[in-house]
C-alpha cells in the first residue's frame, strides 16, 4: 500500500514508479551490466575484424564487391534466423549473442573505414612515399589519423546500433535489458518495460557521446580547420556588411 492509504505504484502498475526501482535495483545493475558488456565485447570484435577487410577491399579490387556484399547480405539476415543459426554452434550463450552483432556491426564499419581511407588525398600519400615511408608506416602514421573522422562515425553508428540490437538477445536469455523488456511484456509489467526502454535510449546516447568526445581528441585539426572556417565566414560577412 502507498503512504496515503491507497495502492502502491507497483500494485497500479504505473509506468512510472519509484517502488519498482527501489526494490529491483540490482535487477537492473545486472542487466545493464550485461548489456554494456555484451554491447562492447562485440564493436570491439567487430572492429578488429572489419579492420582487415576493409584493408582487403582497398587494396584488392576484386575483392571488394565480395567483401561488401557478403557484409551486406549479413547485415539483411533477420535476427531470430541468425541466432537460431548460431545456436547449435555456440550453444546457449553469450557467444551467439556476439558473433550475431559482429556480423551486424561490419557491413557500417567496413564501408566507413574503406571510405575514410579511400578519401586521403592521393598527393598526401605520394608526398609521405617520398620521405621514405613504407607501406605499414604510410597506413597508421598517415592514412589512419585522416580517416579517423569516417571511422568514428561508423563505429558511433555500429555502437547505437548494436547497443539497440543487443535487446534481442533476450531470445536466448542474454539480452541484457532485452531481458527486462522482454519479461515485462509477457506480464504487461509497465515499470519494468518503460524503465529498460529507457535506460536503453540513455546507453546509447552516453556510448555516443563519449565516442563522439573521443573523435574530438583524436581529430584537434578538425576544431582548428573549424574555427578557421568560422573566422573566414565571419571575415566575408563583414566585407559584404562593409560594401
Amino acid at each position: 500500500m502507498a503512504p496515503g492509504g491507497g495502492p502502491s505504484c507497483l500494485e497500479a502498475n504505473d509506468w512510472i514508479c519509484g517502488e519498482y526501482l527501489r526494490t529491483r535495483s540490482q535487477e537492473l545493475v545486472d542487466a545493464t551490466v550485461q548489456h554494456v558488456g555484451i554491447t562492447v565485447v562485440s564493436v570491439l570484435i567487430g572492429l578488429l575484424v572489419a579492420f582487415p577487410l576493409a584493408l582487403l577491399a582497398r587494396r584488392r579490387r576484386g575483392a571488394a564487391a565480395p567483401v561488401l556484399g557478403l557484409t551486406t547480405v549479413l547485415y539483411t539476415v533477420p535476427s531470430l534466423a541468425m541466432f537460431a543459426l548460431l545456436t547449435p554452434v555456440f550453444g546457449v550463450s553469450p557467444a551467439v549473442v556476439v558473433t550475431g552483432l559482429v556480423m551486424y556491426s561490419l557491413t557500417i564499419l567496413v564501408r566507413n573505414i574503406l571510405a575514410g581511407l579511400e578519401a586521403v588525398p592521393a598527393e598526401v600519400r605520394e608526398a609521405a612515399r617520398g620521405m621514405g615511408y613504407g607501406s605499414a608506416r604510410l597506413l597508421f602514421e598517415v592514412e589512419l589519423p585522416l580517416a579517423l573522422p569516417a571511422l568514428v562515425a561508423g563505429l558511433r553508428i555500429a555502437t547505437v546500433s548494436t547497443v539497440a540490437m543487443t535487446t534481442i538477445g533476450s531470445v536466448v536469455g542474454y539480452g541484457g535489458l532485452g531481458n527486462l523488456i522482454a519479461s515485462g511484456m509477457e506480464g504487461f509489467f509497465k515499470a519494468e518495460v518503460l524503465t529498460a526502454s529507457v535506460l536503453c535510449v540513455l546507453l546509447a546516447l552516453v556510448a555516443d557521446l563519449l565516442l563522439m568526445g573521443l573523435q574530438r581528441l583524436l581529430t584537434p585539426w578538425t576544431r582548428g580547420r573549424a574555427r578557421a572556417g568560422g573566422r573566414f565566414r565571419r571575415a566575408v560577412g563583414a566585407a559584404k556588411a562593409v560594401g
